[in-house]
């Protein structure tokens, strides 16, 4: 995920100190979750082995799928982010969720 791991008396307010009976060991700053956005669609390209927009529709929904599944879409612009990588529309990538959600029966 690209965390970075420092030592605890460098920890801000965001980063998560690990504790060890009682003392401070150490500390991991998380990357912010846009940045992990783009971290995991690079990810997925690289599996696919060609740019996510070279896809054919059924690999782009099995994509969106799973990103949805990662939680992409509860970042601050991630259906614009991913409708840019698979080179689709907002309304694309809204239809493919609203199918996911209608095969699941909700």
């Amino acid at each position: 995920m690209g965390g970075e791991i420092l030592r605890p008396d460098r920890a801000g307010p965001e980063d998560v100190v690990l504790a060890w009976e009682g003392q401070d060991v150490l500390a991991v700053r998380l990357p912010q979750l846009a940045d992990s956005l783009d971290r995991i669609l690079a990810a997925l390209e690289r599996s696919h082995g060609m740019p996510l927009a070279a896809l054919d529709r059924k690999a782009k929904q099995s994509v969106v799928r799973n990103l949805e599944a990662r939680g992409a879409f509860s970042v601050r612009h991630g259906v614009e982010t991913v409708a840019g990588a698979l080179g689709v529309s907002r309304f694309t990538v809204y239809n493919y969720l609203n199918r996911e959600k209608a095969a699941k029966g909700e």
